[in-house]
């Protein structure tokens, strides 16, 4: 934690290290209606709030490693990303691991509202504040968690250590008293791209 919580520093974790193999296409290059490729809409969303963000990606993914720098992302890479998410997730836990907690954002869900992912990150610096170091934060729709969600620094040696396809859902199913979620009335932390009829 550091001494002076009002200057914690929070990163973004953007994970697009997956294949998509669903959509048929590389979906995260795909273009949302005004253009803009899948996974540069979830940056910008993620970066509004986070504008100190990492994307974690697989190495063959040059084109977009490109498009997420030019956006202001540090690009990190993970040759055992393709292992599943928990990889990816650990990989940019390590490349941050001075950070006073992260929130982890998915690149193939670019319609989250921008302030929802400010309620997370206030969120996280009024645990700083208060000193709740495993605190985990999460946006909620009625009942049903979304996403980004933030995680404090306690949890760092955890997340550095993810594997598998799980990701960060074993935390939160081990240990739901540390989570606490934000009422919002925002249907994007629940919308993901899988087909292209999710674009609709």
């Amino acid at each position: 934690m550091p001494a002076d919580p009002a200057r914690a520093r929070f990163v973004g974790l953007l994970l697009a290290a997956g294949y998509g193999r669903r959509f048929g296409t590389d979906k995260l290059m795909y273009p949302l209606a005004d253009g803009t490729p899948v996974a540069v809409g979830a940056a910008r969303v993620l970066r509004a709030a986070c504008p100190d963000s990492i994307a974690v990606l697989r190495p063959d993914q040059t084109a977009l490693a490109k498009r997420l720098a030019g956006e202001g992302l540090r690009v990190v890479t993970s040759a055992v990303s393709t292992l599943g998410m928990g990889h990816s997730l650990a990989a940019g836990v390590r490349a941050s691991a001075d950070a006073a907690g992260w929130i982890v954002a998915l690149a193939d869900m670019p319609f989250i509202a921008p302030a929802t992912v400010r309620q997370v990150a206030d969120a996280l610096r009024d645990a700083a504040r208060t000193g709740h170091a495993q605190a985990i934060v999460a946006p909620a729709l009625g009942s049903v968690r979304g996403h980004p969600v933030g995680f404090m620094t306690g949890w760092r040696d955890a997340l550095s250590t993810l594997q598998g396809d799980a990701g960060a859902g074993r935390i939160l199913k081990a240990h739901p008293e540390y989570l606490r979620l934000l009422a919002v009335d925002d249907a994007g932390i629940l919308r993901d791209i899988d087909i292209p009829g999710d674009l609709g």
